[in-house]
């Protein structure tokens, strides 16, 4: 009879919280892990290791309660991954990675920089990107794993690192290891809500009120959203990690602010004088870089699990509600006294007059009739996808910026970026992962050429599954959003940044045919042809090529200034490029 070994039974473990897929790429220091991993999860091989991580963040993120895991050898495998833990970990989201290491007897100490082969401190690599880390030289108990994988999703979640020694995964099962003492509260949350009184208070007395629902807010809490907008129609916002989370066709629903966000968005949420903003940590990203003038003119609410980004003071904040951002809703719908709330119909009607002044798709953007104007393109894409599609909109780049400005979200879509890292690359691996996740769904990827050529290798792990990806890709020869800086502060002085500058770009139909996927271009006079859409609902990989001009432009944006020190100074949120005409500015900055 085959011996058990210890990486059977830490696998069991996994099974029993949750884990079913395992992205990997196979190696000499993780082959005990390996070959337990292969009989108990649906194991997905994929080309590089960044990807393995990616798609286990994204999977996550997109999967109804089922858990995957990013496994890599030690060394370049973990190195290679770095990348994917710090996006999980700017983002808050729950990512276990186990990578291999050295037998415990090889290990560098006193000072040598490598003894084993492959060997490198994984755990100093990846400290200050993870909420805990475990290096398991000798057997450990379940309990140990358990309170440590349990990290990742209790509080403000985050990814955790498991550095596995190789003789430790090939050691003998041991019984005494697997008795479970410590009994896990994962679902707890916070109830108790002192702060509640207050923001009922502020609400009542509130003329210009909105509502901001941030990533914090889960998916499988978004009921509490509805019972909110029952309880009174008050206007809400969302930032970008939460856009799945509210129906665009919803009466009341405001948009996406954002530093390169909705101008409909930024102008209201300037003249709100009260901000509940729940769930979202307030960045530089959301507020904008002048931070100081967000939400100037308002009381602001923050709810955050994070103590710290509750202290952090910029920007200022009125009343800091430390609780779970889906607990909080609940016991906000929970509470509400309709008879004691303003109807706020005056602000309503101004933020459907701003609305349809201000357009998100706007006329100030070039069109090139030989190209796709991306605007456009969105738009429509928006119209043909349904409400159990899932949506990947990269995470960086023209392609992101569009996506997030003009795309009309559906309830039931689920949409996933990793806006934080705003890494290039991204959006091919968290796609697969979101593909695996969501079996039955088609899977929506846009991107720009530059950020896709950075992970292309994917697609062969796309190709070999099957899995039914529709790629779109911005095709202008480059980084259009480096070429748009370069234009803007350095007077077009390009480098490094399309063609012409020495950046070579892939021939995407011979590239996407060497891995067996069919490739269509885009028809500017007929984006959604009925040739696109009998491929765009099919079941079959497919990449759509979106001829985009070079020279396109990307408005509207927060524009800076360059002060003679090297400082840059930036305009608030409703100061957007272009600036609106005097006319148009005084009917939309009514309380301004």
């Amino acid at each position: 009879m085959k011996q058990i070994t210890y990486s059977d039974q830490f696998c069991d473990w996994l099974v029993e919280n949750g884990y079913t897929h395992c992205f990997f790429v196979a190696g000499g220091n993780i082959m005990h892990l390996l070959n337990s991993a292969r009989k108990r999860f649906e194991c997905i091989p994929v080309i590089h290791e960044v990807a393995a991580s990616i798609a286990a963040e994204y999977f996550n993120e997109t999967s109804n309660g089922k858990k995957s895991f990013a496994l890599v050898t030690a060394g370049p495998g973990l190195t290679n991954c770095i990348t994917g833990i710090a996006g999980a970990w700017l983002e808050s989201r729950e990512l276990l990675v186990i990578g291999g290491q050295v037998k415990g007897s090889d290990l560098a100490t006193k000072g040598i920089r490598q003894r084993g082969i492959q060997e490198i401190d994984g755990i100093a690599l990846t400290g200050s990107i993870t909420k805990d880390t475990l290096r398991i030289v000798k057997p450990v108990s379940r309990d140990e794993v358990e309170v440590l994988i349990s990290e990742s999703r209790i509080g403000r979640p985050g990814p955790v690192f498991i550095e596995f020694c190789l003789d430790a995964q090939g050691a003998p099962a041991n019984a005494a290891l697997a008795t479970k003492k410590v009994e896990l509260d994962i679902e707890s949350s916070l109830v108790e809500i002192p702060e509640l009184v207050q923001v009922l208070s502020s609400l009542t007395n509130s003329e210009r009120p909105i509502l901001l629902i941030g990533g914090g807010v889960s998916r499988r809490v978004t009921e509490s959203l509805e019972i909110v907008l029952k309880n009174f129609n008050i206007p809400i916002m969302v930032t970008w990690n939460a856009m799945d989370r509210v129906d665009s066709r919803n009466n009341f629903y405001w948009g996406r602010p954002n530093t390169w966000g909705q101008r409909y968005s930024n102008v209201l949420i300037q003249q709100a004088d009260l901000v509940i903003a729940v769930g979202s940590r307030l960045g530089i990203q959301q507020t904008g870089f002048n931070w100081e003038s967000f939400a100037k003119n308002a009381k602001l609410v923050q709810v955050d699990i994070d103590d710290t980004e509750l202290k952090k003071n910029h920007p200022h904040v009125d009343i800091s509600v430390k609780a779970d951002a889906g607990t909080f809703l609940v016991e906000l719908a929970k509470s509400i006294d309709n008879s004691k709330l303003p109807d706020w119909n005056s602000w309503k009607e101004f933020g459907r007059e701003v609305k349809e002044s201000l357009p998100t798709n706007e006329k100030s953007n070039s069109r090139n009739p030989l190209f796709i104007n991306p605007f456009d393109f969105v738009e429509q894409l928006s119209s043909q996808l349904n409400d159990v599609d899932v949506i990947i909109p990269c995470s960086s780049g023209g392609a992101f910026t569009t996506m997030m400005q003009a795309f009309n979200q559906k309830y039931g879509q689920k949409i996933v970026t990793n806006k934080a890292l705003a890494s290039m690359g991204y959006g091919l691996s968290g796609a697969i992962g979101a593909s695996f996740a969501n079996p039955d769904s088609k899977v929506i990827l846009v991107e720009g050429d530059g950020g896709f050529s950075q992970n292309l290798q994917e697609l062969g792990t796309v190709s070999i599954n099957k899995l039914p990806i529709k790629i779109f890709i911005y095709s202008n020869g480059g980084y259009a959003s480096i070429r748009m800086t370069q234009a803007n502060y350095f007077d077009s002085e390009y480098v490094g940044c399309d063609e012409s500058t020495g950046l070579g770009m892939p021939n995407w139909p011979m590239l996407f045919s060497a891995f067996s996927i069919n490739t269509v271009v885009l028809d500017p006079e007929d984006i959604f042809s009925e040739e696109v859409l009998k491929k765009l609902n099919d079941s079959e990989p497919y990449a759509f090529i979106v001829p985009v001009d070079p020279e396109q432009t990307y408005f509207p944006k927060i524009t800076s200034t360059v002060l003679p020190d090297g400082k840059m100074q930036s305009n608030p949120l409703h100061f957007m490029t272009p600036e609106l005409s005097a006319e148009l500015a005084s009917k939309v900055f009514k309380y301004l």
